[in-house]
């Protein structure tokens, strides 16, 4: 599988240089930075240090001791199918579990507390499907490669294949592109649909599950596509963590960041630390916040943190002394 490995990569950041132009040519919502407020968390944290970590935490001690205990590859059920045709069977299988599974997501106050970090961008774009909860990640990769690597052997070229088909796919539907697929849409979901999916709207919360193939949504009643009309605004309808940590302690025990900002020392250095470190890099706050790294003066205190806010202001400003 090596050599493949170097194409479905190049072909991944490819994807990447050509949805950002898209996005820049083509806007869904117009005046989105390239650097939107996020940007850097979903970036570093989520795609590069959380996705490594989670692959060899999934493949090799997770999907690996099974392959060892059941011995399935050697029935060789479909070792004689085209490789096209074994992609297209773990491409139909997986998306239909994906859908049930995000359904479901979406009904249980448990999962969903797997799955909100997800839903807590407020400008979506192609890296925003990236945001995922650690323990959502487990779940949906395992019961997605378990069976092409328990089936096909761990050097199947369809581990590789799949896994640039679900990248490049989940850039598409979070994509910040004004895309008019037509009846397309009633068979392959994209932007249209899905930019509805991450809307903070009532009316959506339940709708719109489909993640490649749009037909279970309006096969199971689930679709929502109100002609041309557009979300006014993305995100969770209540205050979420900006970190990343924060983030996924946030869906073990509720908390008010801006609260413990103002009442632990501790805390309040490990939440600056961020803003600070932005500081001292561009030389000031107006840059950090230009590259997506600090909020600007507008943002909302989380739950009414006004105190927290205050310090939060104070270290943009450089007076925090005052404080």
């Amino acid at each position: 599988m090596g050599t493949i490995v170097y194409y479905t990569t190049g072909l991944l950041v490819l994807s990447v240089f050509i949805f950002i132009w898209l996005e820049r040519k083509y806007p869904y919502t117009k005046g989105m930075p390239v650097f939107r407020d996020g940007f850097w968390v979903d970036l570093i944290w989520y795609t590069f240090i959380q996705s490594y970590f989670l692959k060899i935490f999934i493949f090799d001690y997770l999907i690996e001791p099974m392959r060892r205990s059941w011995h399935l590859e050697s029935m060789h059920w479909l070792d004689h199918w085209p490789v096209a045709l074994q992609v297209l069977l773990f491409l139909v299988i997986h998306d239909f579990y994906i859908y049930w599974f995000h359904r479901a997501q979406h009904h249980s106050k448990l999962l969903w507390r797997t799955h909100e970090a997800h839903h807590s961008n407020k400008e979506v774009d192609w890296l925003a499907g990236a945001r995922s909860h650690i323990v959502e990640i487990i779940v949906n990769q395992t019961i997605e490669f378990a069976p092409i690597v328990l089936l096909l052997g761990p050097n199947s070229p369809v581990v590789a294949i799949k896994a640039l088909i679900d990248a490049v796919w989940g850039m598409y539907i979070h994509s910040n592109i004004d895309v008019r697929s037509g009846k397309l849409q009633y068979v392959i979901n994209g932007p249209e649909m899905h930019q509805w999916h991450h809307a903070d709207d009532k009316s959506v919360f339940y709708s719109n599950y489909s993640t490649k193939f749009a037909v279970w949504d309006w096969l199971f009643g689930t679709a929502y596509l109100p002609g041309r009309k557009k979300p006014r605004v993305f995100g969770l309808p209540y205050a979420y963590p900006r970190d990343y940590f924060g983030q996924h302690w946030f869906s073990v025990k509720r908390f008010d960041e801006e609260e413990l900002v103002a009442k632990y020392p501790l805390f309040r250095t490990y939440h600056l630390s961020r803003l600070r470190l932005a500081k001292w890099i561009f030389g000031g706050i107006g840059w950090a916040r230009k590259l997506g790294l600090a909020g600007s003066p507008g943002d909302k205190p989380a739950n009414g943190g006004r105190m927290g806010q205050r310090v939060v202001e104070s270290v943009a400003e450089g007076t925090e002394s005052a404080i």
